[in-house]
């Protein structure tokens, strides 16, 4: 393929933009050459400033459940539009998605409606250190929840020390409260709660976490979470940011009948606007100003737009009862396909997968953490995602990046898929 128009662009987007782009992953650093400009999208695909078609494993990292340019959301944003972009004030709109979305999402009374998953999982960390009186966290290595300070740390030297800035700009205050564990390692966990009696207010997981690729919790690792959060006093967080709506309609909470405390939701929930969300029963919710003395704000929170985009989308998703069985069969379908052509290749792989959530780690033992998705061959990556890229197939420009699977693609685009995964894969 030739991408001479998306070359210029990004030439002329450096000059004016760190890096040419404004999310860091999407520069092409981990994979190399050029990214790509996409000038439109419609269904499963996607339309570069080269008039390149691509069939579509991102999808906007998540949103996209039912496609590019699902008409019940385009048409739902253009009629509100028409009635004004920004209101600064209360909308009844608000309330109806509210309660919708409280409606499909088990253990929530109320929800927050902030303009970023960043910004839901920030909200949810002080309001959990508010509603405890206690400072400290637990997070996990691989798991992201945004760019906000608190997530920023990197391990220290042993099981129970603290994390340190793993980026210019975050404090050493800031890192002193946020421990780090490992993924699936209920033990670990055990140890930093013992190593930190009563200090700790929350501990922050992807239930199942997708920015390591794809690794689904293993069996009796969520349940173990909430037991010792229930022993200690500590308030169990899920970031659904990608999950949430995505794996079932009520999230991980519902796919595994685990009771989270807070509940924090993005992508799917906005309809590709920019939204976020953090939920929780009433009793937690009421801590927040102006009720309770938990400060959280934002002048954009509840734009009408984004609110239009994403009821629109949630409706789309609670009045579909096939959808999560079609979403299912289909990413079961490319997964037994591309382990069917890797397996008579040469190279080394495993394949991740839960429900719409997939990736390919080109390492033979089992990715269960972020230690473990450290292992794969980078380099043959890189030669896989180009190989797709000029076959037209888009997939995460990182190997640490799950695919989303979108309800648009058909069976010919899945085939389509394969027979290019087969080509590159003579190649690797």
């Amino acid at each position: 393929m030739l991408y001479q128009r998306s070359s210029q662009l990004f030439a002329e987007a450096e000059q004016v933009i760190p890096g040419g782009v404004n999310s860091p992953v999407r520069a092409f650093k981990a994979v190399g050459g050029t990214p790509i400009f996409i000038k439109s999208a419609k269904g499963a695909y996607l339309f570069d400033e080269d008039g390149n078609r691509y069939i579509d494993y991102i999808n906007s990292w998540g949103p996209m459940i039912l496609g590019h340019a699902y008409a019940p959301v385009v048409e739902s944003v253009i009629e509100r539009t028409k009635l004004g972009t920004s209101f600064g004030t209360p909308t009844a709109l608000e309330t109806e998605i509210a309660s919708l979305a409280i409606s499909m999402v088990p253990n929530i009374e109320k929800i927050r409606f902030v303009n970023s998953g960043t910004e839901a999982c920030m909200s949810a960390i002080r309001l959990a250190r508010g509603f405890t009186k206690k400072d400290k966290i637990i997070k996990f290595a691989g798991c992201y929840h945004g760019h906000s300070d608190s997530f920023l740390i990197q391990a220290g030297s042993g099981a129970s020390t603290f994390g340190t800035p793993n980026s210019p700009g975050v404090t050493a205050g800031t890192a002193k409260d946020t421990l780090l564990a490992r993924y699936n390692d209920l033990e670990n966990v055990a140890q930093l709660i013992a190593a930190n009696p009563n200090e700790i207010a929350a501990i922050i997981i992807e239930p199942v976490a997708g920015n390591m690729g794809c690794v689904p919790p293993q069996k009796g690792f969520l349940e173990g979470l909430r037991v010792l959060c229930s022993e200690n006093d500590i308030l169990l967080i899920f970031d659904e940011v990608m999950t949430g709506f995505r794996l079932a309609k009520g999230g991980v909470q519902e796919l595994y009948n685990i009771k989270a405390d807070i509940v924090t939701f993005g992508k799917v929930i906005g309809g590709g606007l920019p939204v976020g969300a953090f939920a929780a029963r009433a009793e937690i919710m009421n801590h927040l100003a102006p009720l309770g003395p938990v400060y959280q704000a934002g002048t954009l929170s509840g734009n009408p737009l984004a609110m239009a985009a994403g009821l629109a989308m949630l409706k789309g998703i609670n009045e579909d009862a096939g959808l999560f069985k079609r979403l299912e069969e289909k990413t079961a379908y490319l997964e037994n396909g591309i382990r069917e052509i890797l397996s008579e290749s040469k190279v080394d792989f495993t394949i991740n997968r839960l429900g719409s959530m997939i990736s390919v780690h080109f390492d033979a033992a089992p990715v269960t953490d972020f230690q473990s998705a450290a292992k794969g061959d980078n380099a043959t990556f890189k030669k896989f995602f180009h190989g797709l890229l000029d076959e037209g197939i888009y997939i995460a420009p990182s190997a640490y990046e799950t695919w989303f699977i979108t309800d648009a693609l058909t069976y010919e685009d899945l085939d389509h898929t394969l027979a290019a995964i087969r080509k590159v894969a003579q190649t690797l």
